[in-house]
């Protein structure tokens, strides 16, 4: 079964910090252990998994053919006191906020959430061939980038470091899989 309760992730000494990844429309669970796996390695943290949720039917904008990315963080369910806890949505639809074209994702600090969009990530969107490798890497560095903006992090000037802004695939692709020394330090793991 994908879903976990919550009272049933592992609480170690050493891991301070508990990611939520919360699955939203057709997420596959390959990809979900995956982004778990990688958040593991890159965090040190527990991550466990919240009940998939719907893809919110307020978010959708006819017009454009997208979702605004920030009605997903309105619809996260709020996490308890106690530890620090980071939220992460993922879905595979494509995501905007206003005065942009598309967002690969949206952190929101107040509420310790982010949203991540698969869709623009997966070449098969640009018409492509599968390559399920860069794919996943790519969710990855979203997944990643996204957690450093709740963790305080804002947008790092070396184009290597995970925090640099992507504008575009060619952005993300040149990106490290990680922090740069300076955001690394900054967030403390």
């Amino acid at each position: 079964m994908l879903a976990m309760s919550l009272s049933s992730i592992p609480s170690t000494q050493a891991a301070s910090l508990q990611i939520i990844l919360i699955p939203c429309g057709r997420v596959s669970q390959e990809m979900l252990a995956f982004l778990e796996g990688g958040l593991r390695r890159e965090f040190g943290a527990d991550v466990g998994y919240a009940e998939r949720m719907m893809v919110p039917e307020s978010a959708y904008a006819a017009e454009r053919s997208q979702y605004r990315a920030d009605a997903f963080i309105d619809q996260a369910p709020v996490m308890g006191p106690g530890r620090e806890t980071l939220t992460l949505m993922v879905t595979d639809v494509d995501l905007y906020v206003p005065r942009l074209n598309f967002v690969f994702g949206l952190a929101d600090r107040r509420r310790r959430t982010a949203v991540i969009s698969l869709a623009r990530l997966n070449p098969e969107f640009y018409g492509r061939s599968s390559n399920p490798e860069l794919f996943r890497e790519r969710a990855l560095k979203e997944a990643v980038h996204e957690l450093g903006h709740l963790m305080g992090l804002e947008h790092c000037s070396d184009p290597a470091c995970i925090m640099f802004f992507s504008n575009s695939l060619a952005d993300t692709d040149r990106k490290g899989p990680g922090f740069c020394p300076r955001c690394r330090q900054q967030v403390g793991r």
